[in-house]
């Protein structure tokens, strides 16, 4: 018997936490929305370090 807080394995089917935001879209959203700030932190470090040698 699965308890109530185990997340469904179906793929098709949302999650949705207790507050009621929407798990499964903010995921989607982010694949889809490019560089987050530490890789472009990390990218400007490593331009740097290029820039100096």
């Amino acid at each position: 018997m699965k308890t109530s807080h185990q997340p469904d394995k179906n793929l098709n089917k949302d999650i949705i936490s207790s507050s009621g935001t929407n798990i499964s879209e903010v995921k989607r959203q982010n694949e889809r929305s490019g560089l987050s700030y530490n890789q472009v932190k990390e990218m400007l470090a490593n331009a740097n370090q290029n820039q100096t040698h």
